[in-house]
């Protein structure tokens, strides 16, 4: 049984009061679930460490955003990995469309932070998903299989399992259209084989697929009902509480 995994990607908002106060209200909000369903926030760099005290011993866990894959050094900008874990991060999040597809990182470059991290002892939410174009196209599953097969790179059986992967239609991102829960589902099922077929059939039944795309309360039980969707990558509806908790409390449901 794979326990669900809701996480709120923050993206580049928030002040610092505003990230605090946000965090206080997740940590209040989903601690009735923490156990049934794992939780995590992903506020800005500048406000990691203030979210990681405020978070406590409510069960949430904290996730970054990005990490660049060197050892700390002259890498004006970046954030290394030892300083993620240093602050108390658990996850990182690689891969987003907006990395990908504004800011031009490529498969390559984006299996060498995962590798990097899983290294450094940090999970990984690993975001795959086709531009509107391509699953007009039907090129849905090559793209998918491009980008977890890039992603994944020797990335070998023992350190798979501290890997998540999201699903995240770019069509679907903030736009306010959601992928139906047959077009979920027929893009998480289709990840799950090339899972078995990559590593095996136990690594395949495991790992966790998240949906992300315009995750709401009004479409989060149709969506996570499905057999494959195992949590949500939430942009817009983790950025208050009073909808980001309704996800969890859907995902604590299934």
């Amino acid at each position: 049984m794979r326990r669900p995994f809701v996480a709120g990607n923050w993206k580049m908002t928030q002040t610092l009061a505003s990230a605090v106060e946000l965090a206080l209200g997740v940590a209040e909000g989903a601690r009735p679930f923490v156990g049934t369903v794992d939780v995590a926030v992903g506020p800005p760099f500048v406000y990691l460490a203030a979210v990681k005290q405020v978070l406590g011993d409510s069960g949430v866990t904290l996730a970054a955003q990005n990490a660049y894959f060197e050892e700390p050094g002259a890498f004006t900008g970046e954030t290394a990995l030892e300083m993620l874990t240093d602050v108390g991060c658990r996850w990182v999040i690689l891969g987003h469309s907006e990395r990908r597809h504004v800011l031009g990182e490529t498969d390559e470059l984006i299996n060498r932070k995962v590798r990097a991290a899983l290294t450094k002892g940090l999970g990984v939410i690993l975001c795959v998903g086709e531009l509107l174009e391509e699953r007009e196209a039907g090129q849905t599953e090559a793209v998918l299989d491009r980008q977890m097969a890039g992603g994944l790179a020797d990335v070998s059986d023992g350190q798979i399992g501290e890997v998540v992967v999201a699903y995240e239609p770019v069509w679907a991102i903030g736009t306010g259209q959601t992928a139906s829960p047959e077009q979920a589902e027929s893009a998480h099922a289709h990840l799950r084989n090339w899972l078995q077929a990559r590593y095996n059939p136990q690594v395949a039944e495991v790992t966790r697929i998240q949906y992300g795309g315009s995750v709401k309360p009004a479409n989060a039980v149709e969506l996570l009902a499905q057999p494959n969707v195992d949590g949500a990558l939430v942009g817009g509806a983790s950025l208050k509480a009073e909808t980001f908790v309704p996800i969890i409390e859907a995902a604590a449901g299934q």
